[in-house]
């Protein structure tokens, strides 16, 4: 019995040497490639940027060496809102993004990160993997040499910091503000003056009073950038990005290039970027939103007001872009059919659960009595 055991296990022994050793072999006989990538992110923000140190070192384990990629900030090879266009004049091999800030080239850019009052982040996944949102945005991916693939999602953002309360629609008027993507076309029918700065060029606009108010991600990022130093109220939500995808591009010519080995590799590692950047930021932006308001932030929800009329003029903009663009008319009825679908049924279960444990008061810390805090301090 024991020799029979040991014969079988003899035997799936030489099996899976004969299948390990050639894939060994296929690793060592692949090239040495060296890529740079230029991302849209200074250093400092150890979440965006940290994504493609990530990516950039899995694609390096994975293929045990051969394929590296040197990554770069803002700045550092060319500006933080020149991504695509290093990409895809070949400056660089990839860059990472935001899409949404190539909406000048073409509005249809802005479906690769967001639209306002579109879907969240888990949604948004949802929509590019199994709603058609890869395929629908390939064809003009392909016009820019480009491919793409999703690689971090911040997560719902806040409305950003402003210098004043915002209590009516009309308080909007005149501000000078930075945000991205579509979301200025939008804002500007409410009054605002926007303007589309990368992220490392904020802070020195906002102190010099160039900009009235301010948008970027949320109380991590925003911690780090210094935003509270200058502007006290902190807005939220940020309706403009619900779910905001960032994207690795990859020039087309590169891409096809690549030994299909590192091409499964990059796309291993964007995937495992995409799950790591919203949960970080899930766990870090709570404390740092309990410390922005220890040092005395305002938070104030918009008012309603404010988030209606947003949304009248989202969709007003939407239609000025289906004429202006084949793509965004080609992308945006099947979208918002989707994103549609997706809202009725958040409704049932997500929100039907969101709405009650976020609220509920039971199992929620207890405040201690006076006694009680009296003998704590003596002990």
């Amino acid at each position: 019995m024991k020799r029979r055991s040991f014969l079988k296990k003899a035997a799936a022994g030489l099996a899976l040497g004969s299948v390990a050793a050639p894939a060994i072999a296929q690793t060592a006989a692949q090239p040495t490639v060296t890529w740079r990538l230029a991302a849209s992110w200074p250093k400092s923000l150890d979440t965006l940027y940290g994504a493609v140190e990530l990516l950039a070192k899995r694609v390096g384990e994975i293929t045990e060496g051969k394929f590296q990629i040197r990554v770069f900030a803002s700045g550092e090879i060319v500006p933080g809102l020149q991504v695509l266009d290093a990409v895809q004049a070949g400056t660089v091999e990839c860059g990472h993004t935001a899409p949404y800030y190539y909406f000048g080239k073409d509005p249809a850019f802005a479906f690769g990160t967001s639209l306002c009052f579109g879907p969240n982040a888990r949604q948004q996944t949802a929509w590019w993997n199994f709603g058609g949102g890869a395929e629908a945005m390939a064809p003009l991916y392909k016009e820019f040499g480009v491919v793409s693939f999703l690689a971090g999602n911040t997560g719902a953002q806040m409305g950003g910091w402003w210098r004043k309360e915002i209590k009516t629609v009309a308080d909007l008027k005149g501000v000078k503000m930075r945000i991205g993507g579509l979301a200025g076309l939008i804002m500007a029918k409410l009054g605002v003056v926007p303007t589309q700065l990368a992220g490392a060029d904020i802070y020195p606009a906002l102190e010099k009073g160039t900009l009235d108010a301010v948008e970027w991600v949320g109380p991590y990022d925003d911690e780090k950038l210094g935003f509270n130093k200058v502007a006290k109220f902190y807005y939220y939500p940020g309706f403009w990005e619900g779910g905001p995808m960032v994207h690795t591009y990859v020039n087309e010519k590169k891409w096809n290039e690549l030994p299909k080995q590192y091409q499964s590799a990059l796309q291993v590692a964007c995937a495992e970027v995409n799950q790591w950047m919203p949960a970080k930021y899930d766990a870090l932006n709570p404390p740092a939103l309990r410390r922005l308001i220890a040092a005395g932030t305002q938070l104030r929800p918009f008012p309603r007001a404010v988030l209606e009329a947003a949304e009248k003029a989202s969709y007003e903009v939407y239609a000025e872009m289906e004429a202006k663009s084949a793509h965004f008319k080609r992308i945006y009825p099947e979208w918002k059919k989707f994103r549609d679908e997706l809202f009725l049924w958040f409704r049932v279960a997500e929100q039907g659960y969101d709405n009650y444990a976020f609220n509920s008061k039971i199992g929620q810390p207890v405040a201690a009595k006076p006694a009680a805090k009296a003998a704590a301090k003596k002990s």
